[in-house]
């Protein structure tokens, strides 16, 4: 089937990602990559493990200095990260 108008590939790919509720998947994904750029170097090299789930990004750092000042910083660091994303992918952040 024929559709009326042709689309590009970038927009079949988002309809594809959307369709399949990858775009969430991709975006958390993307966060994760960027958290270097997010926080910076130092903090990063700090960090041992990140990941997302149900909107709460999990963080574990080898320093408990950086994770106090990580605390009080949290709610600004959890506006930077969605603004980075685009969307509100994380609503809250656990340092352990």
């Amino acid at each position: 089937m024929r559709r009326s108008r042709t689309i590009s590939l970038a927009e079949a790919v988002q309809d594809y990602l959307k369709e399949m509720k990858l775009d969430g998947k991709l975006k958390e994904t993307g966060i994760i990559n960027s958290w270097e750029d997010i926080v910076g170097k130092a903090i990063a090299s700090r960090t041992t493990k990140i990941y997302i789930r149900d909107g709460i990004m999990h963080v574990k750092l080898s320093s408990s200095v950086v994770r106090n000042e990580l605390l009080m910083l949290r709610r600004s660091l959890v506006d930077k990260i969605n603004e980075k994303a685009g969307a509100e992918i994380v609503k809250d952040i656990v340092l352990r």
